[in-house]
């Protein structure tokens, strides 16, 4: 028996079950780590950082965000210009769930604070995080072929934030309108610092 496999390099082909090759791996690149940090920032060919056409697409993973300031938000744009201005066009979307520990408030829905329509301004990509001692905030975001110079630049992003006793979950997806290579991304929180936690950068071979 054949079957078929896809992936983001193309059609993969097995004969049995379990003997699929040729698939992508991760391949770990970069981990910065925030003490009181102001931004985070991946900047292509600086201090080991790979954003380029080596990799169709970049896996970035935040954990344990806390942020020295409460309910406040994680945050992402991107440059075409090595960094030196992070401010690309996003359209975006957003959508929001959220649930208490004592299960006395939940919800589901379109999160339209939080999306651009060709907005320059920072993405949010996790929401209300708190700065309690165990409150903090982890997710990842998933940049495709960043360095085309043909195509817009598409992501997708999942985070979710401990605060006030609540789960809060994010889910955006959008893309950067841009046929510039995007060459840095840069990492914030909405007000005040990044207090403590990783974020770390993968290319999916």
């Amino acid at each position: 028996m054949s079957i078929v496999k896809l992936n983001n390099q193309g059609v993969k082909n097995a004969t049995a079950f379990g003997s699929i090759t040729g698939l992508g791996s991760m391949v770990f690149i970069k981990k910065l780590t925030a003490s009181s940090s102001s931004t985070l920032s991946f900047v292509d060919g600086a201090s080991s950082v790979v954003l380029d056409n080596t990799y169709k697409e970049y896996l970035f993973t935040f954990n344990n965000i806390h942020p020295a300031t409460d309910n406040t938000k994680l945050t992402f744009n991107g440059s075409i210009d090595s960094g030196s201005n992070y401010n690309v066009t996003k359209t975006t979307t957003a959508f929001y769930s959220y649930h208490a520990e004592n299960d006395g408030g939940q919800g589901l829905g379109y999160y339209a604070s939080e999306d651009l329509a060709q907005g320059t301004g920072f993405q949010p990509l996790i929401v209300a995080s708190g700065n309690a001692n165990d409150e903090c905030g982890s997710g990842y975001l998933h940049l495709f072929n960043p360095s085309s110079t043909t195509f817009v630049k598409h992501f997708i992003s999942r985070g979710n934030a401990y605060s006030g006793d609540y789960s809060q979950e994010v889910y955006v997806g959008g893309y950067m309108n841009t046929t510039s290579a995007v060459d840095a991304v840069q990492f914030k929180m909405s007000s005040g610092n990044i207090d403590t936690g990783d974020i770390c950068l993968y290319g999916i071979a």
